[in-house]
């Protein structure tokens, strides 16, 4: 039996990579404190209660599980969060990654891959954005996952442990048949809020600044379907097991959609006018962020397969079918 020890896999990307991993003959072993995550998500291992800042419980999962390998995922990841407590951010981030990989260590892990984000890169220099790009956060967020990802290359040359570190540009869709979907409580993410004020359970959806220099004023983005993501971890698994050397990748589609892009594409897949509501722009949003994902597509051999499309259609139908309350 092949256990994968997944942190956070009872989240939103967590979840559906607990799902590839099964579908690829391992067993996700999940540890969450379902502080953001959800108990029903998880479906395809067992389910291990905690936090990754507790020592002693690593310890007793890792020794009871024995993993050939790691996937963390557990962390905070809102922007304007951390911004308004950087010190809950550093701690969670910061302190649990770094309890994870000491314990990791000391039971004899030796491979882990961990959930980063291009928010690392800070305000982009150039368009699509590659792994070569300066790296300069501009939240407590991005720095969090920037110190973690140096973290990780000091252990790759001065101890035998090797990491692929994943920088994810803007994780969405769902996986409706197997009830996966993209729920926060509150929810912040842009697609959940459209379609929620599509089925009129939000007054109004809000564009954060129309005036960027973009093709339609509004911010550009690069949403990757999250069973994509998913993929991709399965493939940074396998390719750790079989000794590949450390990496950061980044996961996008290298293609952008901008805010009225997606605005016209729920209004399709609905049928019903969004209600709008403009509102200034909010600071640190690039007007921009498109991935160059040559290198995930050489190393991983991995390669988006779901259009922006597919996105919006398949998180309707997930939102269509699930209980959400606003």
């Amino acid at each position: 039996m092949r256990n994968v020890l997944v942190t956070g896999g009872a989240g939103y990307i967590g979840s559906h990579t607990c799902l590839a991993l099964s579908r690829e003959g391992f067993t996700p072993v999940v540890l969450d404190n379902l502080k953001n995550g959800h108990r029903e998500f998880v479906q395809w291992g067992p389910f291990e209660l905690g936090d990754v800042r507790d020592r002693r419980r690593l310890d007793q999962i890792l020794l009871t599980y024995r993993p050939v390998a790691v996937v963390h995922f557990a962390g905070l990841i809102e922007v304007a969060d951390s911004i308004a407590n950087p010190i809950a951010f550093f701690d969670n981030n910061i302190t649990g990654s770094l309890t994870l990989l000491a314990a990791a260590l000391s039971a004899g892990v030796h491979g882990l891959v961990f959930s980063s984000t291009c928010a690392t890169y800070g305000i982009p220099d150039q368009i699509p954005m590659p792994e070569s790009h300066a790296q300069i956060p501009i939240s407590p967020y991005g720095r969090s996952k920037l110190i973690i990802e140096q973290v990780l290359s000091e252990l790759s040359r001065y101890k035998d442990f090797r990491s692929v570190s994943l920088r994810y540009f803007n994780a969405a869709g769902a996986e409706p048949e197997s009830a996966l979907g993209e729920w926060h409580n509150p929810e912040t993410h842009v697609i959940p809020l459209a379609i929620q004020a599509a089925k009129g359970l939000r007054p109004h959806f809000k564009i954060y600044g129309s005036d960027y220099p973009t093709r339609d004023g509004t911010c550009i983005r690069d949403f990757v379907h999250v069973t994509d993501l998913a993929e991709a971890h399965v493939r940074a698994v396998e390719y750790l097991l079989s000794g590949g050397k450390s990496v950061a990748l980044n996961l996008g589609t290298g293609e952008g959609t901008s805010v009225k892009e997606l605005i016209d594409a729920v209004e399709n897949v609905s049928g019903s006018r969004l209600p709008i509501e403009l509102a200034l722009r909010r600071d640190g949003d690039p007007p921009e962020l498109v991935a160059d994902n040559s290198r995930a597509r050489k190393v991983l051999a991995w390669s988006p397969r779901h259009d922006f499309g597919s996105i919006i259609e398949s998180a309707w139908r997930w939102h269509s079918r699930a209980e959400i309350h606003v």
